[in-house]
């Protein structure tokens, strides 16, 4: 772990071994610094336990830079629970999870991400009150439940933010965009952006998924592997990370990236890449920060130290184009690529 290149002196690493459930999780807490770190629990099935250990390590740092640029009083973690090759999650799985949350006594909130749902978190609940995006019942307010439809409309906002600072544009009627993944996040901005009549690419790995969202909204589709050399306006990733690098940014042909998938650059110096190609690109943890707004306000407002409305939230979502403008207008005045000019506030932020 010491000499693994995403350990960012992270306070805590947990690694959990339940036998009898065959749990397998780590738990990386990143910073405490604003605040209990949170972040959302990722169900995936890992080629081995080192790549399970370099996705917590990344994820979490994301964590801690998002909450700090979104204003939130919140430091930065992130678990994943590696999954068997059959995706094999039973129930008493999920419950010794929560054990193990409950055990770090409210250092680490956790959520859902890739993998896991809102009935899952559910049954994390039973074993410790340190978790949000739970179910909702009837008439509830949706605040803290899914976090998929808040991470949509930050996106879209930012998005727009966007084009409007790359093409000038204050309309997205005519706007073509590449959208990379059509689960929940991605799903659910393209029927924004169909909505404001852009032009739209989809791609999925679940092709019928895909198509099936494409005959819904009048789109076009393309095998997975060829969305990121589509010619469009804007690229729209919202699928896994690490797939801006050397090879595909070079194939690239658009003048914006902005999408909701977590650590999008393999490497910093990829953004320096983007940079030099005069590519604008919104950094993944200040565009797709709709979802933890919602379930940490959702957490906070327990002891009444912040309001959880839906208009509570939609205000501090409504703030992401106003972050993303900043940090464009830095980049340009400094030279520096975005993500650098980002994480420097970031770490700032966080003591760093």
């Amino acid at each position: 772990m010491w000499n693994n290149p995403a350990f960012d002196d992270h306070e805590k690493i947990t690694l959990v071994h339940d036998r009898a459930s065959g749990l397998r999780a780590i738990i990386a807490i990143h910073s405490t610094h604003l605040g209990p770190s949170a972040g959302g629990t990722r169900f995936w099935h890992y080629a081995d336990s080192a790549a399970a250990l370099t996705d917590a390590l990344r994820l979490s740092q994301g964590m801690s830079y998002k909450n700090a640029l979104a204003g939130l009083p919140m430091g930065g973690g992130k678990a994943v629970i590696l999954a068997d090759a059959n995706r094999t999650k039973p129930e008493e799985m999920m419950l010794a999870f929560g054990d193990a949350v409950e055990k770090l006594g409210g250092e680490y909130v956790t959520a859902e991400d890739v993998g896991i749902t809102e009935a899952d978190m559910d049954i994390v609940h039973r074993r410790t009150a340190h978790v949000t995006g739970l179910s909702a019942e009837e008439g509830e307010s949706k605040v803290g439940t899914d976090p998929g439809p808040f991470t949509s409309h930050g996106i879209y906002l930012g998005l727009k933010q966007a084009v409007k600072h790359k093409l000038g544009k204050d309309s997205m009627a005519g706007v073509h965009v590449a959208v990379q993944g059509t689960g929940s996040v991605g799903s659910g901005l393209a029927r924004y952006l169909a909505e404001d009549g852009a032009v739209l690419t989809l791609a999925d790995v679940d092709q019928a998924r895909a198509a099936r969202l494409a005959d819904e909204l009048g789109a076009k589709t393309v095998n997975a592997d060829a969305i990121m050399t589509v010619p469009c306006d804007v690229f729209s990733p919202n699928a896994l990370g690490a797939i801006l690098n050397a090879d595909t940014i070079a194939r690239l042909d658009c003048a914006v990236i902005a999408g909701g998938a977590n650590n999008q650059l393999a490497t910093a110096g990829d953004g320096d890449a983007l940079n030099a190609r005069g590519i604008l690109w919104a950094p993944d943890y200040v565009i797709n920060a709709g979802g933890i707004i919602s379930v940490a306000v959702e957490y906070l407002s327990r002891d009444g130290s912040v309001s959880a409305t839906i208009d509570d939230v939609n205000a501090r979502i409504a703030q992401i184009p106003d972050r993303l403008e900043q940090i464009w207008v830095g980049s340009e005045a400094s030279g520096e690529a975005a993500n650098r000019v980002a994480d420097a506030m970031a770490r700032r932020a966080i003591g760093r």
